[in-house]
């Protein structure tokens, strides 16, 4: 078995990431190299268009097993919920899971963040496994940061647990509708806005359709934009300080998805509006000049909207960023950039915000 292809140290214990095609048929060799002690128990928490695609597959490696059982959840943001939660909770210990048993997410970010919270909380904590199938995950399974929505917020109610152990499959990024591509490459985008340059100059050349990436590039892709997830991650776990950084254009993307309705947009797509809004904020805020114009023609080539839908307003926009968990006494704090790899967390004066939110609201 090959060596991980990144390995992050949490301030629990160490975890690492493979990044590899087919993984998902050989999850219990991986997990019998990772873990010292067999679990008593596993409980596979998917949704129902994963299952359909990639259970079966994941189980092949457990034909064997009595003590694996399976919780399929509703796709979708709405799942994200007070009541699912209670409801996991509910399964687990009407199966008997103890504090040996494992907990694997196994689809996209809503899967992973609810079941590594539930992970997180069930008897103080148990150890869970991220076997993420969308490129948006790419982001969310890495750095254990873990919740559920509330309807006045989203992850308003989470919990720092990081995973024991990441097995990617990029094969799994084949059956992904533009639309899911188009939310998790967002993430990808920013990572190259924050801290990798080269990484974003190479997105510019090479990736100008979803479908033309070979498996290969996928996979490259995926190494270097995850590898600045876990640089930011080791360095700040708990966000105190440089992880805020992470959460460029995901100040405004997140009020979008909250005023339109959570599912309503997708979460990418919502953030790389937050992007575009944060770059002009940028500008104007440290007056500096940023590549707006060919990132904008690039992106809308590939199918973005660039500008907060017509239907949203600036004034509730701007209450429902004051509720951010970013935010300290109601001020607002935007991820900015001096220049392409050079963010900054700055608070962002009211009125600004206000003023530039109807200046793109009078450009529709």
């Amino acid at each position: 078995m090959s060596e991980p292809n990144i390995t992050i140290q949490s301030s629990s214990h160490t975890y690492p990431i493979y990044i590899k095609p087919s993984i998902r048929f050989h999850v219990k060799s991986y997990l019998q190299k990772q873990l010292s002690d067999e679990p008593s128990s596993i409980l596979i928490i998917t949704d129902n268009h994963v299952e359909s695609l990639y259970l079966d597959d994941v189980l092949q490696s457990f034909s064997n097993d009595n003590n694996v059982f399976t919780y399929v959840i509703s796709s979708g943001e709405q799942s994200k919920s007070l009541q699912q939660y209670e409801n996991l909770l509910t399964f687990a210990l009407q199966k008997q899971l103890d504090r040996k048993s494992l907990i694997i997410a196994l689809g996209g970010g809503v899967v992973g963040d609810i079941a590594g919270f539930v992970a997180s909380s069930y008897m103080r904590g148990i150890p869970f496994v991220q076997i993420p199938t969308t490129l948006l995950a790419h982001d969310s399974s890495v750095g254990g940061k873990v919740g559920i929505n509330h309807p006045l917020g989203k992850n308003m109610i989470g919990a720092f647990h990081a995973p024991t152990l990441v097995l990617y499959d990029p094969e799994c990024l084949r059956t992904l509708p533009e639309t899911e591509w188009r939310s998790g490459f967002a993430e990808v985008i920013k990572h190259g806005f924050i801290s990798d340059p080269k990484l974003l100059q190479w997105l510019l050349n090479n990736v100008h359709s979803f479908d033309s990436l070979t498996m290969e590039q996928m996979t490259n892709m995926l190494i270097d934009s995850i590898s600045v997830k876990a640089k930011i991650v080791e360095e700040d776990e708990r966000e105190k300080g440089v992880r805020a950084f992470l959460n460029f254009g995901h100040t405004l993307g997140h009020a979008i998805e909250g005023e339109l309705g959570y599912g309503e947009m997708t979460h990418g797509e919502a953030v790389l509006i937050g992007m575009m809004f944060a770059l002009e904020l940028s500008e104007e805020y440290f007056k500096v000049s940023l590549p707006i114009k060919p990132f904008k023609n690039y992106v809308k080539q590939l199918g973005y909207e660039t500008s907060v839908p017509n239907v949203l307003h600036p004034s509730g926009l701007i209450q429902r960023m004051k509720r951010d968990k970013k935010s300290t006494y109601s001020s607002i704090r935007f991820v900015l950039l001096k220049d392409v790899g050079s963010p900054s967390l700055e608070e962002v004066d009211e009125t600004m915000l206000y003023t530039l939110l109807s200046r793109k609201e009078n450009d529709h």
